[in-house]
């Protein structure tokens, strides 16, 4: 069935002016279906009101403790939602209390040339554990709480700074997952609690 180059050349004009009104078409009915589900930007202004990008400015972290992963906790949070180093100014506290374990998860077997079984520990998962606060100073109330935790596992090497440096690694990545979780979790709870 040969159809005339000419049709087949007009069937395909038609079609491309379809496709373009079809997209906008779509285009305009997802635009309309979010407006009227409440969609709003979550760190952006909100009918001429701060967001929460804003209101993370007026967020003070205090020092975490428990070693690398308290320090770089902190300072990704510092990072990620431009809050306070220093209490001046601040409106909120974000209180938080890590703590961390390292579980062996798996075991290498061998037998030594005089006949002995030896045990050898090759992998880890190291886990991150942070119970949060967030506190307004004025009234000390607790205005939203909770705990996010984050798992990452490294590897046991011949070489003790190599394992070292795997492990340090894994805690960066645990604070790093932690602290875009906790920027989530508070970026939802600025923008819930906004007077309507």
């Amino acid at each position: 069935m040969n159809q005339n180059p000419e049709i087949r050349n007009r069937n395909s004009k038609s079609r491309s002016v379809l496709i373009p009104g079809f997209r906008f078409l779509v285009s305009a009915l997802v635009l309309m279906a979010t407006s009227a589900c409440g969609f709003h930007p979550l760190y952006g202004e909100v009918g001429g009101k701060p967001g929460s990008q804003a209101r993370f400015a007026n967020v003070y972290v205090p020092p975490i403790q428990l070693e690398t992963a308290g320090y770089e906790l902190r300072n990704d949070l510092l990072d990620l939602m431009q809050a306070k180093d220093t209490p001046q100014g601040a409106l909120y506290d974000l209180k938080v209390e890590l703590r961390d374990r390292n579980q062996a998860i798996a075991i290498q077997n061998e037998t030594a040339p005089n006949g002995v079984k030896e045990v050898e520990l090759t992998r880890f998962n190291y886990t991150l554990i942070a119970d949060y606060q967030l506190v307004d100073r004025k009234t000390q109330k607790v205005l939203t709480k909770g705990t996010e935790s984050s798992l990452s596992a490294y590897d046991v090497v011949p070489s003790p700074y190599s394992t070292l440096v795997a492990q340090k690694d894994a805690q960066a990545k645990t604070a790093q997952d932690i602290a875009h979780q906790l920027q989530l979790r508070l970026a939802v709870f600025f923008v819930q609690s906004q007077p309507k």
